[in-house]
């Protein structure tokens, strides 16, 4: 009796084992060339952590002396790569000081979860240089639901003559998560939004400044089974260069956010 109950507990440890294992395993998603967004970010909750107000919410600007993601690269919280003109318009831009490439990225105060994230650009993406990449999207800190990751994504990704955007819904690496557009814009401004609800996410990309009526770009439904539930996701803005690399033609971008609007 007590060999049989010796067998019997060694084949219970063998076939958990091998449950678990499965249950850890990771699905054979498609594989993409694409990089997407992936964020290494810093709490917001030093004394000297610069806040900014811009489309009437407050947001916390990212400094990393030491190079984070995405890239890796460094972060400047400076007046010189982030700030709010007089027009109450937002500026990033990249440049080279003290040696380095310096990007820039800023975090919303608020989690505004399901709604309507909507982004007025008074700049042209299909000049942006190939190394340079443009972010408009959420995420989150806790790594559930792939950190609540979605994104606007404007790069060529360092090849000159790809499509210039992307919307996607994390993992990227499953190959119904990844929508690929090109952007030509015939005016200054341009509009990227998608609408998070828990059942899907509709994303859409206009010309002009009004985000319902401009001439249509693009426009995607993603209702795969990668929809994140709502949770401590911020909204973020970042302008950053891939690999860390420096832009190809040597020159410093700055990109123009002439407004950020949430409909719940």
């Amino acid at each position: 009796m007590k060999k049989y109950l010796w067998r019997l507990t060694v084949i219970s440890i063998y076939l958990l084992i091998n449950v678990l294992s499965g249950c850890n395993s990771k699905p054979d998603y498609p594989t993409t060339t694409t990089t997407t967004t992936t964020t290494t970010t810093t709490t917001a909750t030093t004394s000297t952590t610069r806040w900014i107000t811009f489309s009437g919410y407050t947001w916390w600007v990212k400094s990393a002396v030491v190079q984070q993601g995405p890239g890796p690269n460094y972060f400047s919280d400076s007046s010189d790569n982030v700030w709010v003109d007089a027009q109450g318009q937002l500026h990033l831009k990249i440049a080279y000081q003290g040696g380095k490439w310096w990007c820039a990225e800023i975090v919303s105060q608020n989690n505004f979860g399901y709604g309507r994230y909507c982004f007025t650009l008074a700049s042209t993406p299909e000049l942006f240089n190939e190394n340079i990449v443009l972010g408009l999207f959420t995420w989150s800190d806790e790594p559930a639901y792939n950190h609540r990751e979605i994104d606007v994504e404007l790069s060529r990704w360092q090849e000159v003559a790809a499509d210039n955007s992307q919307f996607v819904v994390q993992p990227y690496t499953t190959g119904s998560n990844l929508h690929r557009f090109n952007t030509v814009l015939t005016g200054l401004y341009s509009n990227y939004w998608f609408n998070w609800q828990n059942y899907g996410i509709t994303f859409e990309a206009r010309q002009g400044e009004d985000p319902d009526s401009g001439g249509l770009l693009d426009h995607w439904d993603y209702f795969g089974g990668d929809t994140p539930i709502a949770g401590s996701e911020n909204a973020r803005l970042n302008l950053w260069l891939i690999d860390g690399e420096p832009p190809s033609d040597g020159l410093s971008a700055e990109v123009v956010v002439k407004s950020f609007t949430f409909t719940p």
